[in-house]
């Protein structure tokens, strides 16, 4: 029932494939999946949606402003429930693990460093590249 409040609160119009994506990504253990994630997900779930509807409401809850695409470097969109606060990210050159993090140390160093060059911080997204330690 959630789902269908948010659906209409968004403007978009409650259908099957929307709720069941919606759940999907809610319930994950992931919160970082590509459209081919929650595809493959649906199915072990036992729920036949296809991949282009997949693609297409993942494309339509962005407009909409229910989930975050993130293009990380080498790697193919994902997605994220737009729920949380802000928070950036590593990423996981030799796995693609996406791992979130936030440091106020690091959001006021940046606004520091906007207003020093006589700017005004209007958004941002910090992305950092790691790999284990061997």
């Amino acid at each position: 029932m959630v789902e269908n409040n948010e659906l209409r609160k968004v403007g978009l119009k409650v259908t099957l494939p929307r709720v069941k994506i919606l759940q999907m990504l809610d319930s994950a253990e992931q919160r970082h999946m590509s459209a081919e994630d929650v595809y493959k997900a649906l199915m072990e779930a036992g729920e036949d949606v296809g991949l282009a509807t997949v693609y297409r409401v993942l494309t339509q809850f962005e407009a909409a402003g229910l989930v975050v695409r993130h293009n990380f470097d080498g790697g193919h969109a994902v997605f994220e429930l737009a729920d949380s606060g802000h928070h950036d990210h590593m990423v996981c050159v030799d796995t693609g693990e996406v791992i979130e993090f936030f440091d106020p140390e690091i959001e006021k160093r940046q606004k520091e460093i906007v207003k020093e060059r006589g700017f005004e911080l209007v958004d941002h997204n910090l992305v950092l590249y790691v790999r284990k330690k061997k």
